[in-house]
Protein backbone atom coordinates (compact mmCIF):
# COMPACT_ATOMS: atom_id res chain seq x y z
CA UNK A 1 0.00 0.00 0.00
CA UNK A 2 1.49 3.33 -1.08
CA UNK A 3 0.46 6.33 1.03
CA UNK A 4 1.06 9.89 -0.15
CA UNK A 5 1.21 12.33 2.77
CA UNK A 6 0.74 16.11 2.62
CA UNK A 7 1.60 18.38 5.56
CA UNK A 8 0.66 22.09 5.57
CA UNK A 9 -0.28 22.92 9.15
CA UNK A 10 1.96 25.96 9.62
CA UNK A 11 5.04 27.28 7.83
CA UNK A 12 6.46 24.17 6.18
CA UNK A 13 5.08 22.35 3.15
CA UNK A 14 5.91 18.65 3.26
CA UNK A 15 5.07 15.82 0.87
CA UNK A 16 6.16 12.19 1.20
CA UNK A 17 5.51 8.70 -0.10
CA UNK A 18 5.48 5.74 2.31
CA UNK A 19 5.15 2.02 1.61
CA UNK A 20 2.80 0.54 4.23
CA UNK A 21 2.16 -2.88 2.77
CA UNK A 22 1.58 -5.87 5.06
CA UNK A 23 2.24 -5.59 8.80
CA UNK A 24 5.82 -4.33 8.64
CA UNK A 25 6.68 -0.83 9.85
CA UNK A 26 5.95 1.53 6.92
CA UNK A 27 9.01 2.43 4.86
CA UNK A 28 9.80 5.92 3.63
CA UNK A 29 10.36 5.98 -0.13
CA UNK A 30 10.74 9.70 -0.75
CA UNK A 31 10.03 13.03 0.90
CA UNK A 32 10.53 16.72 0.15
CA UNK A 33 10.08 19.75 2.38
CA UNK A 34 9.92 23.49 1.78
CA UNK A 35 10.43 25.81 4.76
CA UNK A 36 9.02 29.34 4.80
CA UNK A 37 11.55 30.63 7.34
CA UNK A 38 13.14 33.15 4.97
CA UNK A 39 9.73 34.58 4.01
CA UNK A 40 8.50 35.05 7.58
CA UNK A 41 11.83 36.28 8.97
CA UNK A 42 11.12 39.86 7.94
CA UNK A 43 8.00 39.84 10.15
CA UNK A 44 9.53 38.15 13.19
CA UNK A 45 6.98 35.34 13.10
CA UNK A 46 4.56 33.37 10.95
CA UNK A 47 2.05 35.45 8.95
CA UNK A 48 -0.89 33.03 8.40
CA UNK A 49 -2.11 34.50 5.11
CA UNK A 50 1.38 34.43 3.59
CA UNK A 51 1.85 30.88 4.85
CA UNK A 52 -1.35 29.71 3.13
CA UNK A 53 -0.45 31.37 -0.17
CA UNK A 54 3.00 29.80 -0.15
CA UNK A 55 1.57 26.33 0.50
CA UNK A 56 -0.55 26.78 -2.64
CA UNK A 57 2.58 27.49 -4.68
CA UNK A 58 4.66 24.65 -3.26
CA UNK A 59 2.48 21.59 -2.71
CA UNK A 60 2.05 20.34 -6.28
CA UNK A 61 5.69 20.84 -7.36
CA UNK A 62 6.78 19.00 -4.21
CA UNK A 63 4.34 16.18 -4.99
CA UNK A 64 5.79 15.77 -8.48
CA UNK A 65 9.32 15.79 -7.03
CA UNK A 66 8.41 13.05 -4.52
CA UNK A 67 6.92 10.84 -7.23
CA UNK A 68 9.92 11.34 -9.52
CA UNK A 69 12.41 10.43 -6.79
CA UNK A 70 10.39 7.34 -5.83
CA UNK A 71 10.06 6.43 -9.53
CA UNK A 72 6.33 5.99 -9.14
CA UNK A 73 3.32 7.49 -10.91
CA UNK A 74 0.44 9.18 -9.11
CA UNK A 75 -1.80 6.38 -10.35
CA UNK A 76 0.30 3.97 -8.22
CA UNK A 77 -0.73 5.72 -4.99
CA UNK A 78 -3.30 3.78 -2.94
CA UNK A 79 -4.23 6.40 -0.32
CA UNK A 80 -3.73 10.17 -0.04
CA UNK A 81 -3.36 11.52 3.50
CA UNK A 82 -3.25 15.11 4.71
CA UNK A 83 -2.94 17.00 7.98
CA UNK A 84 -6.46 17.77 9.21
CA UNK A 85 -5.31 19.57 12.37
CA UNK A 86 -4.27 21.08 14.65
CA UNK A 87 -2.67 24.09 12.99
CA UNK A 88 -3.44 27.33 11.15
CA UNK A 89 -6.89 27.06 9.59
CA UNK A 90 -5.96 28.59 6.24
CA UNK A 91 -2.79 26.55 5.91
CA UNK A 92 -4.64 23.32 6.79
CA UNK A 93 -7.29 24.07 4.17
CA UNK A 94 -4.66 24.20 1.42
CA UNK A 95 -3.36 20.70 2.17
CA UNK A 96 -6.85 19.30 2.67
CA UNK A 97 -8.15 20.85 -0.54
CA UNK A 98 -5.25 19.63 -2.64
CA UNK A 99 -5.35 16.13 -1.14
CA UNK A 100 -9.09 15.70 -1.63
CA UNK A 101 -9.01 17.16 -5.16
CA UNK A 102 -6.13 14.90 -6.14
CA UNK A 103 -7.81 11.85 -4.61
CA UNK A 104 -11.06 12.64 -6.40
CA UNK A 105 -9.27 13.03 -9.74
CA UNK A 106 -7.49 9.70 -9.28
CA UNK A 107 -10.45 7.89 -7.69
CA UNK A 108 -8.37 7.08 -4.61
CA UNK A 109 -9.31 7.02 -0.90
CA UNK A 110 -8.40 10.07 1.18
CA UNK A 111 -7.68 10.38 4.90
CA UNK A 112 -7.25 13.25 7.37
CA UNK A 113 -4.45 12.79 9.91
CA UNK A 114 -3.80 14.33 13.33
CA UNK A 115 -0.63 16.42 13.22
CA UNK A 116 0.53 15.39 16.70
CA UNK A 117 -0.06 11.71 15.99
CA UNK A 118 2.32 12.15 13.09
CA UNK A 119 4.98 13.55 15.42
CA UNK A 120 4.31 10.86 18.03
CA UNK A 121 4.78 8.02 15.53
CA UNK A 122 7.65 9.62 13.57
CA UNK A 123 10.39 7.67 15.43
CA UNK A 124 9.07 4.52 13.71
CA UNK A 125 10.81 5.83 10.57
CA UNK A 126 14.18 5.95 12.36
CA UNK A 127 16.96 3.38 12.30
CA UNK A 128 16.00 2.45 15.88
CA UNK A 129 12.17 2.30 15.92
CA UNK A 130 10.41 1.86 19.28
CA UNK A 131 8.02 -0.87 20.38
CA UNK A 132 4.70 -0.42 22.15
CA UNK A 133 3.95 0.47 24.91
CA UNK A 134 5.95 3.63 25.65
CA UNK A 135 5.77 7.10 27.17
CA UNK A 136 5.93 9.91 24.62
CA UNK A 137 7.25 13.40 25.25
CA UNK A 138 5.71 15.58 22.53
CA UNK A 139 7.48 18.93 22.25
CA UNK A 140 6.20 20.47 19.04
CA UNK A 141 5.56 24.18 18.51
CA UNK A 142 2.74 25.17 20.84
CA UNK A 143 2.41 21.69 22.35
CA UNK A 144 4.23 20.11 25.29
CA UNK A 145 2.61 16.86 26.40
CA UNK A 146 3.43 13.58 28.07
CA UNK A 147 1.38 10.64 26.77
CA UNK A 148 1.16 6.95 27.54
CA UNK A 149 1.01 5.10 24.22
CA UNK A 150 -0.14 1.48 24.32
CA UNK A 151 -0.65 1.03 20.58
CA UNK A 152 -1.63 3.04 17.52
CA UNK A 153 -4.75 4.99 18.43
CA UNK A 154 -4.50 4.36 22.20
CA UNK A 155 -3.17 7.52 23.85
CA UNK A 156 -3.59 8.53 27.49
CA UNK A 157 -2.68 12.10 28.43
CA UNK A 158 -0.40 12.17 31.47
CA UNK A 159 0.39 15.88 31.55
CA UNK A 160 0.48 18.96 29.34
CA UNK A 161 1.37 22.62 29.32
CA UNK A 162 -1.07 24.98 31.03
CA UNK A 163 0.30 28.08 29.26
CA UNK A 164 3.41 28.53 27.13
CA UNK A 165 4.86 25.33 25.67
CA UNK A 166 8.57 24.57 25.62
CA UNK A 167 8.93 25.63 21.99
CA UNK A 168 7.18 28.92 22.74
CA UNK A 169 9.49 29.48 25.72
CA UNK A 170 12.50 29.05 23.44
CA UNK A 171 11.10 31.36 20.76
CA UNK A 172 9.75 34.08 23.06
CA UNK A 173 12.89 34.16 25.20
CA UNK A 174 15.00 34.43 22.04
CA UNK A 175 12.90 37.37 20.88
CA UNK A 176 13.40 39.10 24.24
CA UNK A 177 17.15 38.75 23.68
CA UNK A 178 16.91 40.27 20.23
CA UNK A 179 17.67 37.03 18.39
CA UNK A 180 16.27 36.58 14.85
CA UNK A 181 13.34 34.36 13.83
CA UNK A 182 13.03 31.44 14.32
CA UNK A 183 14.26 32.11 17.81
CA UNK A 184 14.55 28.61 19.29
CA UNK A 185 17.35 27.30 17.06
CA UNK A 186 19.24 30.61 17.35
CA UNK A 187 18.97 30.52 21.15
CA UNK A 188 20.23 26.93 21.27
CA UNK A 189 23.19 27.76 19.05
CA UNK A 190 24.10 30.81 21.12
CA UNK A 191 23.76 28.75 24.31
CA UNK A 192 26.69 26.60 23.20
CA UNK A 193 28.96 29.57 23.99
CA UNK A 194 27.44 30.33 27.40
CA UNK A 195 27.26 29.07 30.98
CA UNK A 196 23.97 27.36 31.83
CA UNK A 197 24.46 28.12 35.52
CA UNK A 198 25.20 31.84 35.06
CA UNK A 199 21.68 32.95 35.97
CA UNK A 200 19.29 31.34 38.42
CA UNK A 201 16.07 31.02 36.44
CA UNK A 202 12.87 29.34 37.66
CA UNK A 203 11.80 25.78 36.80
CA UNK A 204 8.00 26.23 36.90
CA UNK A 205 5.93 23.30 38.25
CA UNK A 206 9.06 21.20 38.70
CA UNK A 207 7.88 20.08 42.14
CA UNK A 208 4.13 20.32 41.50
CA UNK A 209 3.53 16.61 42.09
CA UNK A 210 1.88 16.24 38.68
CA UNK A 211 3.11 15.97 35.10
CA UNK A 212 1.86 19.33 33.83
CA UNK A 213 4.14 22.01 32.41
CA UNK A 214 4.25 25.81 32.60
CA UNK A 215 6.84 28.01 30.91
CA UNK A 216 5.19 31.46 30.99
CA UNK A 217 6.91 32.32 34.28
CA UNK A 218 10.28 31.43 32.83
CA UNK A 219 9.71 33.82 29.93
CA UNK A 220 8.88 36.60 32.42
CA UNK A 221 12.04 35.82 34.40
CA UNK A 222 14.12 36.07 31.22
CA UNK A 223 12.57 39.46 30.48
CA UNK A 224 13.32 40.66 34.01
CA UNK A 225 16.93 39.47 33.81
CA UNK A 226 17.42 41.09 30.40
CA UNK A 227 16.18 44.43 31.77
CA UNK A 228 18.50 44.12 34.79
CA UNK A 229 21.47 43.56 32.51
CA UNK A 230 20.69 46.65 30.46
CA UNK A 231 23.74 47.62 28.42
CA UNK A 232 25.50 44.46 29.61
CA UNK A 233 22.97 42.21 27.87
CA UNK A 234 24.97 41.97 24.66
CA UNK A 235 28.05 40.71 26.54
CA UNK A 236 26.03 38.27 28.69
CA UNK A 237 23.56 37.12 26.04
CA UNK A 238 25.20 33.71 25.58
CA UNK A 239 25.02 33.06 29.34
CA UNK A 240 21.38 34.10 29.45
CA UNK A 241 20.59 31.87 26.47
CA UNK A 242 22.39 28.92 28.08
CA UNK A 243 20.62 29.46 31.41
CA UNK A 244 17.23 29.65 29.67
CA UNK A 245 17.89 26.46 27.73
CA UNK A 246 19.11 24.71 30.89
CA UNK A 247 15.88 25.61 32.73
CA UNK A 248 13.63 24.34 29.93
CA UNK A 249 15.59 21.12 29.47
CA UNK A 250 15.73 20.47 33.21
CA UNK A 251 11.93 20.58 33.45
CA UNK A 252 11.43 18.38 30.38
CA UNK A 253 13.90 15.75 31.60
CA UNK A 254 12.65 15.56 35.17
CA UNK A 255 8.98 15.48 34.20
CA UNK A 256 9.74 12.75 31.66
CA UNK A 257 11.48 10.66 34.30
CA UNK A 258 8.53 11.17 36.65
CA UNK A 259 6.24 9.88 33.90
CA UNK A 260 8.44 6.82 33.45
CA UNK A 261 8.32 6.11 37.18
CA UNK A 262 4.56 6.67 37.35
CA UNK A 263 3.80 4.31 34.46
CA UNK A 264 6.50 1.76 35.18
CA UNK A 265 7.39 1.64 31.47
CA UNK A 266 10.95 1.35 30.23
CA UNK A 267 10.70 2.97 26.81
CA UNK A 268 10.56 6.71 26.07
CA UNK A 269 9.85 8.39 22.73
CA UNK A 270 10.75 12.06 22.19
CA UNK A 271 9.20 13.78 19.18
CA UNK A 272 8.60 17.25 17.77
CA UNK A 273 10.86 20.15 16.87
CA UNK A 274 12.30 20.68 20.37
CA UNK A 275 13.21 16.98 20.32
CA UNK A 276 16.12 17.94 18.06
CA UNK A 277 17.70 20.02 20.85
CA UNK A 278 21.20 18.67 21.53
CA UNK A 279 21.20 19.38 25.28
CA UNK A 280 17.82 17.68 25.72
CA UNK A 281 19.01 14.59 23.87
CA UNK A 282 22.29 14.49 25.79
CA UNK A 283 20.66 14.73 29.22
CA UNK A 284 17.90 12.25 28.38
CA UNK A 285 20.42 9.78 26.96
CA UNK A 286 22.52 9.97 30.12
CA UNK A 287 19.73 9.60 32.67
CA UNK A 288 17.89 6.93 30.66
CA UNK A 289 21.09 4.89 30.46
CA UNK A 290 21.44 5.10 34.24
CA UNK A 291 17.84 3.94 34.75
CA UNK A 292 17.75 1.21 32.14
CA UNK A 293 15.30 3.08 29.90
CA UNK A 294 15.39 2.92 26.09
CA UNK A 295 14.91 6.34 24.51
CA UNK A 296 13.96 6.85 20.86
CA UNK A 297 13.98 9.94 18.65
CA UNK A 298 13.00 10.65 15.05
CA UNK A 299 15.87 11.30 12.67
CA UNK A 300 16.91 14.95 12.95
CA UNK A 301 15.49 15.85 9.53
CA UNK A 302 12.10 14.43 10.60
CA UNK A 303 11.80 16.34 13.90
CA UNK A 304 10.13 19.38 12.37
CA UNK A 305 6.85 19.24 10.45
CA UNK A 306 7.06 16.99 7.39
CA UNK A 307 4.94 14.90 5.05
CA UNK A 308 6.68 11.66 6.02
CA UNK A 309 5.13 11.60 9.48
CA UNK A 310 1.66 12.22 8.01
CA UNK A 311 1.99 9.38 5.50
CA UNK A 312 3.42 7.15 8.25
CA UNK A 313 0.57 7.86 10.68
CA UNK A 314 -1.99 7.17 7.96
CA UNK A 315 -0.28 3.91 7.03
CA UNK A 316 -0.05 2.71 10.64
CA UNK A 317 -3.70 3.55 11.33
CA UNK A 318 -4.73 1.62 8.24
CA UNK A 319 -2.57 -1.34 9.25
CA UNK A 320 -4.22 -1.30 12.70
CA UNK A 321 -7.69 -1.34 11.14
CA UNK A 322 -8.59 2.03 12.65
CA UNK A 323 -9.51 3.79 9.42
CA UNK A 324 -11.87 2.60 6.69
CA UNK A 325 -10.81 3.40 3.14
CA UNK A 326 -13.18 6.16 2.10
CA UNK A 327 -13.72 7.92 -1.20
CA UNK A 328 -15.54 10.90 0.32
CA UNK A 329 -14.05 14.13 -0.97
CA UNK A 330 -15.79 16.76 1.14
CA UNK A 331 -13.52 17.91 3.94
CA UNK A 332 -13.12 20.08 6.99
CA UNK A 333 -10.13 20.96 9.14
CA UNK A 334 -9.68 21.08 12.91
CA UNK A 335 -7.33 23.92 13.97
CA UNK A 336 -7.84 22.85 17.61
CA UNK A 337 -7.84 19.10 18.04
CA UNK A 338 -6.75 17.15 21.11
CA UNK A 339 -4.72 14.01 20.51
CA UNK A 340 -6.66 12.14 23.19
CA UNK A 341 -9.76 12.45 20.95
CA UNK A 342 -8.23 9.77 18.71
CA UNK A 343 -8.08 7.16 21.47
CA UNK A 344 -9.84 3.88 20.72
CA UNK A 345 -11.44 1.61 23.29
Amino acid sequence: MLVLGIESSCDETGVALVDARGRAVPRLLSHFLHSQIDMHQAYGGVVPELASRDHIRRVLPLTHAVMREAQRALADVDVIAYTRGPGLAGALLVGAGVACSLAAALGKPVMGVHHLEGHLLSPFLSADPPEFPFVALLVSGGHTQLMRVDRVGSYALLGETIDDAAGEAFDKSAKLMGLPYPGGPHLSKLAEQGDGAAFKLPRPLLHSGNLDFSFAGLKTAVLTQAKKLGDELENRKADLAASTQAAIVDVLVKKSMSAMAQTGLKRLVVAGGVGANALLRSQLNAICKQRGIRVHYPELHLCTDNGAMIALAAGMRLQAGLEPLQRAYTFDVKPRWGLAELTTA
